[in-house]
């Protein structure tokens, strides 16, 4: 099972079309609205496997400062609006679908913040931070930047928002937290980080998987009365990554050493879809189905586009032990 699972995790690019896939045939094919019951078991399966796994205590090393700060900069101050200017373009007349490219936007970092950041060879210490730093700061912002930017136009009771993010994130992070020290305690440090961590990551992918299913089984009918609508979804998804790409890669060259801007990279461009997903589907009622359809979309370029940049990281940063600019 685990082996197969972990299969699975390592062709994200294959499984989540797949998921979709299953997900459409299920949804053209009979009511499906009886999933909506799986939404919160599927994510609480999402959400906590990968918070056990993370390294809280490492945000409190030193070290990468302007990294830090860097790329928060950038994950608050411009991406956001940037997902937010290209949905608009798009989609001037369909909020809930400018709400699913806002909310992907709003939730930065996630595991394969660091899975990514470690095959590139960049700083993975650094990610980790990244990773805890963005997830916390996004998962408190997100309700008050769709109120600011959205809230004429969609319907959202704020601490109801809140509730479900707590519920979603933080929860998780409390309960994965004590699992990961009860597991230390128990087993060791060497045992649960090389033996039983590595199995964590593989839950989260069955949740995800089920989650990107559920969320195209509900809209699997409106997407067959128009099936131009996933292209018209792609097309904003790939310019905002794209442009996400070449401005964290360009303020990593001419800023930082080349660990930390690899980095920056990964802990820009890499959202955490699955807190979005999560959020769309649980706090924004029926209509957050399309904002969901969005998210899961964004799923394909985040994965795949990833995959070619770690190609790419020797030509743009030069080789790891070569000095760039900025070290």
């Amino acid at each position: 099972m685990w082996k197969a699972l972990q299969k699975v995790s390592r062709n994200l690019i294959i499984s989540i079309p797949l998921s979709m896939l299953l997900g459409f045939i299920l949804g053209v094919s009979g009511d499906m609205s009886w999933m909506k019951s799986l939404i919160i078991p599927f994510t609480f399966l999402m959400v906590y496997p990968m918070m056990v796994t993370l390294k809280i205590r490492e945000v409190f090393s030193g070290g990468d400062t302007k990294a830090q700060l860097l790329t928060q900069l950038i994950n608050f101050g411009l991406v956001p609006f940037l997902s937010y200017g290209v949905a608009r373009a798009f989609f001037p007349d369909k909020p809930y679908l400018v709400l699913g490219l806002l909310l992907a936007g709003l939730v930065p970092t996630s595991g394969m913040t660091i899975s990514w950041t470690g095959f590139a060879k960049g700083k993975v210490a650094a990610a980790v931070k990244m990773t805890v730093i963005g997830l916390t700061l996004g998962s408190l912002a997100t309700p008050f930047y769709v109120r600011a930017l959205l809230g004429a136009e969609i319907r959202m009771d704020i601490m109801m928002v809140m509730t479900q993010i707590g519920l979603i994130v933080f929860l998780p992070m409390a309960l994965g937290y004590a699992t990961q020290r009860y597991m230390v305690k128990r087993y060791g440090q060497k045992d649960f980080w090389e033996l039983l961590a590595p199995r964590f990551p593989a839950l989260a992918t069955a949740g995800v998987l089920g989650i990107v299913l559920i969320a195209l089984a509900l809209k699997a009918k409106t997407i067959a009365a128009s099936p131009g609508l996933l292209l018209a979804i792609l097309a904003p998804i790939a310019i905002i990554y794209t442009l996400n790409y070449a401005l964290s890669t360009l303020i990593g060259r001419l800023l930082l050493p080349r660990g930390e801007a690899i980095a920056l990279v990964y802990g820009t461009v890499m959202r955490n879809l699955s807190i979005a997903l999560a959020v769309a589907l649980n706090a924004f009622g029926s209509m957050g189905s399309d904002a969901a359809l969005v998210v899961a979309m964004s799923y394909i370029v985040q994965v795949q586009s990833a995959a070619w940049y770690v190609r790419m990281t020797d030509r743009v940063f030069g080789p790891a032990s070569a000095p760039v600019k900025g070290s």
